[in-house]
């Protein structure tokens, strides 16, 4: 079956700014540069960054018909292409094609390294990347050249792509899960219906066979009011990533450095720590350590997790990242959604009651 090989390989993001992306990726989340392009190279420019496993591709187009510049103009900064390592390049992209996927790339070889890509969901692509038996995970991107390693790539302590979540159209959700059933043999894990005051979406998480690529696929319910999943498909100009969750072993740890280091995350009213203790016994960390930073806190059949949001900073307020430690906890955090609405309501019941 195509999914049992199927990895991660890399995730690459089309951007406007090369320069300040990548000041931003180092200075701020601690991500060292291991890889750029060759100086012969005209056509755009790329920097290949790592921490832990997570290796990231940053592009920028310098030619008007480069793909990163078409995707900067329609869409802004954003996620492009969630490149698949696999050991028969031909055989993933023939399998795929016959489901139904969109061919992009034929496979062709270039220095050793076989490459082929597929379109996924909205302007997002999957390039599939076969690369010599001797080279381990964890290398640059093909075609570019290595800077030298100096220094170990510890970062601030993030480890992992743990999901990515991506907003698809109303109506889009099943053949989204469809079509990554069909042509990648990824497998449904988790599906679930959120409901926040008269807003509501729908959410479904397809995974491959190792557990490295997990996508939480979410669309809106259009009956109901708009909410955040209708303004994303509106401001990105159709479905896309919302964001990428980086792993951490400590989160209290990893959140405290990023912001010492200027990022910016989304606030929680200080209700939420209030009911916290009444909603789960934490297994680690403490609630006044949680609240001093904004991390919330979940639990589902297997155990917990801990979460926080960085504030975008994209322009149409699109795109932003996830820090999440997981000790066993199989989901999302959704309990957190309601958790943080009846916070927030319960603030402003009191704030209504001031005299």
């Amino acid at each position: 079956m195509i999914d049992d090989a199927l990895r991660l390989d890399h995730v690459a993001l089309y951007v406007q700014d090369l320069d300040a992306r990548v000041e931003e990726m180092v200075a701020k989340y601690g991500f060292t540069v291991i890889a750029e392009t060759d100086p012969a190279v005209t056509t755009h420019r790329t920097a290949a960054l790592r921490q832990g496993h997570i290796v990231l591709a940053v592009i920028e187009g310098l030619e008007d018909g480069h793909p990163a510049s078409a995707y900067v103009d329609a869409h802004g900064d954003g996620v492009a292409d969630i490149v698949l390592r696999t050991p028969d390049v031909a055989a993933a992209f023939e399998t795929a094609v016959a489901a139904g996927a969109r061919p992009l790339l034929r496979p062709h070889t270039q220095n050793g390294v076989v490459t082929a890509a597929i379109g996924g969901f909205g302007d997002v692509r999957h390039t599939f990347v076969q690369r010599p038996e001797d080279l381990p995970a964890g290398a640059p991107p093909p075609g570019l050249v290595e800077r030298s390693a100096t220094a170990p790539f510890t970062g601030i302590g993030l480890l992992e792509l743990d999901h990515v979540a991506i907003c698809v159209e109303a109506g889009q959700l099943e053949p989204t899960v469809r079509f990554y059933e069909s042509a990648l043999g990824f497998r449904k894990i988790f599906e679930e219906r959120i409901v926040v005051g008269a807003q509501a979406m729908d959410s479904q998480v397809v995974q491959n066979a190792s557990g490295d690529v997990t996508f939480t696929i979410i669309e809106p319910d259009t009956s109901r009011a708009a909410g955040q999943i209708d303004a994303f498909i509106k401001d990105h100009d159709g479905a896309g990533v919302q964001h990428l969750a980086f792993s951490s072993h400590d989160i209290v740890r990893a959140v405290g450095t990023l912001q010492d280091n200027g990022i910016d995350f989304l606030t929680t009213p200080d209700s939420y720590y209030d009911l916290l203790p009444g909603r789960m016994e934490l297994a680690a960390h403490s609630v006044d350590e949680l609240k001093a930073l904004g991390v919330l806190a979940d639990a589902d059949h297997a155990g917990q997790l801990y979460q926080i949001f960085t504030r975008s900073t994209h322009p149409r307020k699109t795109l932003f990242l996830e820090v999440i430690e997981r000790m066993g906890a199989k989901t999302f955090g959704s309990g957190n959604i309601k958790a943080l609405y009846e916070a927030v309501e319960q603030e402003r019941r009191v704030e209504d009651e001031r005299p």
